[in-house]
């Protein structure tokens, strides 16, 4: 399922005419601009299926490689989307920008919804940095005010977690064109919700509850009783304002009149299937790193769409959370259960968990990548810190330069590298440049795992849409099979480990256990593999992660030991500490019990030898922030039983459990 979100079309901001696609028709039963026409009503009827039939009955009648051809390729392009086909859809609009005469204005309109088209899918994969692109492209066409207006509101969106200079930049652009234009008030208070989240995210919390409250306004205050999901939203933002500037009090008051926490029927439960992300991994997630992601859950139990609202981290951090979301599912019939309300613009709170923890795969094989290079003379370009839209400047110059001197050059190839690497890189960009590096390290006999540092990222983000289910296996089997893979150790041991880790993070919790426990003992017993290999660890850690998830504790606990590491979490010691006491109803937060706030959050802590419970962390919090200090320190005041440890160390560390606040009906 797609809700429909291409660009500003879903706030009916980009004004969306039938324009005439003159052709000569060769007298059939129907013009071709009747043709058009009829394809246009039913896209406003949002029958996609019926749609996309329409438009490819006229793109057969349009001829190959003509300027109407291309109008009709573009206005097919949402229709793919809208039906869950996000790679067609790109192909579709970028094969009719590649047909519109650059030189004609009155296609300014068909560019535009081209590359919000094209942006709205980058943005919805989480490719923010691709959507820039796009959106940037589409404020540069467009003509009309409603147009630029829209590409500009969807460009300061994901520039907030690329480039928040750059965002900053757009807000004020955009307060020019919005001063000289009358605009309806909801179309004003976007623009504020969207200041009010960069402000949020760049740390102004005084200026980010300044325009927080003016969108509440905006949109109508706080008096109605009949909110939309905007409303919400827009009141979430302040809530979090306050929260963040240290008034708890005015947070709760402004998060009461979201709705969250207070469902009429049904339960918004995480049950088994919402999960943190691990801590490390390639985003290098952090035990600090916090942050809150909206989503919206379809009526099949998959993740409609996923995107980051604030992170106390950074953009890279935030986007990372927000993939792991778009992982989450349920089953149709407990999501029956949610009002429609309820599964739209959901927000939580989340942090990393450290049950698991595990360095990323592509870190090493950057490593023996590096090595490799620095064994033949050549010198790897700084990793950038800090500003990495800044950086970027750098790195194209050093491409450039390289490529003067050589284009196939061991210096070149290292300068793509750390291009590609940086995050501020489209999707599309990042895929053409390892693919440019990739015959470059072959032919320069470079090792195979470092070959993969190129050939897995080349492939993985030649796809737009990776998050279906089925995509990372089908994208990276057929590596297992060629000889300079499947002859290493290291690489078909990587290959495996990013197969499973793809097909995990975009399934149900549940789901693809089997699948992920054959492909992972395949590299646990690889006898061409140390017993210290990391890659090998890895899978054994990832196999007694999933043994731990399945009830089967003996198993996960025999796995973890043969990774060599040591066991110390509390789910798989053979005797866990035992709870001696725990708090009771005075747990439940007066502040929140008078706002009529229900909830739940899942806490992750240690437990000490000597029972006490240290180093509590909220991972998932719903509503965000309303429970979480209630319910850190609901375990922070549990007490367990005394375990001896030699060292006088923790009795175990990384136990997760979740606690629910109810109110008594």
């Amino acid at each position: 399922m797609r809700i429909n979100r291409v660009g500003l079309l879903a706030a009916g901001m980009v004004a969306v005419s039938a324009a005439a696609v003159r052709v000569v028709a060769q007298v059939p039963a129907t013009t071709v601009q009747q043709d058009f026409d009829a394809a246009a009503a039913l896209d406003s009827k949002g029958d996609h299926a019926v749609s996309l039939a329409a438009w490819e009955k006229l793109e057969a009648r349009t001829k190959p490689g003509s300027r109407s051809r291309g109008i009709v390729l573009i206005r097919k392009a949402p229709t793919l989307f809208a039906l869950d086909r996000a790679d067609e859809a790109v192909r579709a609009a970028q094969a009719g920008l590649a047909l519109l005469p650059a030189s004609d204005p009155t296609l300014s309109e068909d560019r535009t919804r081209a590359y919000l088209v094209i942006g709205q899918v980058a943005t919805d994969t989480l490719d923010y940095a691709g959507a820039v692109i796009a959106f940037q492209k589409a404020e540069a066409g467009a003509v009309a005010v409603p147009d630029k207006l829209g590409a500009m509101l969807s460009l300061v969106a994901v520039q907030t977690f690329v480039d928040p200079a750059a965002a900053a930049a757009t807000l004020g652009r955009s307060d020019a064109v919005i001063k000289a234009t009358k605009l309806d008030k909801a179309v004003t208070a976007s623009f504020a919700r969207q200041r009010t989240l960069l402000l949020l995210n760049t740390g102004d919390i005084p200026g980010a509850r300044s325009s927080a409250l003016q969108a509440v306004r905006l949109l109508g205050g706080m008096e109605s009783k009949m909110i939309s999901t905007t409303d919400a939203a827009a009141r979430s933002d302040a809530a979090i304002a306050y929260l963040l500037g240290g008034d708890a009090d005015e947070a709760r008051r402004y998060m009461a009149y979201t709705g969250a926490g207070r469902m009429v029927k049904g339960s918004f439960d995480p049950a088994a299937e919402m999960r943190s992300p691990d801590c490390g991994g390639d985003a290098e997630l952090k035990p600090k790193d916090v942050a809150v992601v909206e989503f919206t859950i379809a009526p099949d139990g998959s993740i409609a769409q996923a995107k980051p609202v604030y992170a106390a981290g950074g953009g890279k951090v935030a986007l990372e959370f927000a993939r792991a979301v778009k992982g989450w599912s349920w089953p149709a019939e407990k999501v029956q259960a949610i009002p429609a309300f309820y599964r739209y613009n959901v927000r939580v709170e989340m942090r990393c968990s450290t049950a698991f923890e595990r360095p990323s795969i592509s870190d090493g094989l950057d490593g023996e990548f590096e090595q490799w290079l620095e064994s033949r003379g050549v010198v790897v370009p700084a990793k950038p810190v800090g500003a990495l839209a800044a950086a970027l400047a750098v790195q194209r110059a050093e491409l450039a330069t390289a490529m003067t001197g050589s284009p196939t050059s061991m210096r070149t190839l290292a300068a793509i590298y750390r291009l590609a690497s940086n995050p501020t890189v489209s999707r599309e960009e990042r895929a053409a440049l390892y693919a440019q590096g990739l015959p470059i390290a072959t032919a320069n006999t470079a090792p195979a795992s470092a070959r993969l540092t190129f050939d897995l990222p080349a492939r993985i983000n030649a796809v737009a849409d990776v998050w279906k289910p089925g995509a990372y296996e089908r994208i990276l089997a057929p590596m297992l099979s060629e000889p300079v893979y499947a002859n290493d150790p290291q690489a078909r041991a990587a290959i495996r480990l990013m197969m499973v880790d793809g097909a995990v993070a975009r399934s149900r919790k549940s789901a693809n256990n089997d699948y992920s426990i054959v492909v992972l003992r395949q590299v646990a017993d690889d006898k061409a593999l140390n017993p210290n290999d990391p890659l090998r660890v890895g899978a054994l850690i990832r196999i007694a992660s999933i043994e731990e998830r399945n009830g089967q504790i003996d198993a996960a606990r025999a796995t973890f030991a043969s990774s060599g590491l040591t066991a110390n979490q509390c789910a798989i010691m053979d005797a866990p500490p035992k709870l001696v006491s725990t708090p009771g109803a005075e747990a439940f937060p007066m502040e929140a019990l008078r706002w009529g706030f229900e909830g739940w959050t899942q806490v992750q802590y240690d437990v000490g030898a000597d029972g006490t419970v240290v180093n509590q962390r909220a991972l998932l919090s719903y509503p965000p922030f309303i429970f979480s200090e209630a319910g850190t320190k609901f375990f922070g005041n549990a007490k367990f039983a005394k375990t001896y440890r030699p060292d006088g160390g923790l009795g175990c560390g990384a136990t997760t459990q979740r606690v629910s606040f109810k109110i008594p009906q």
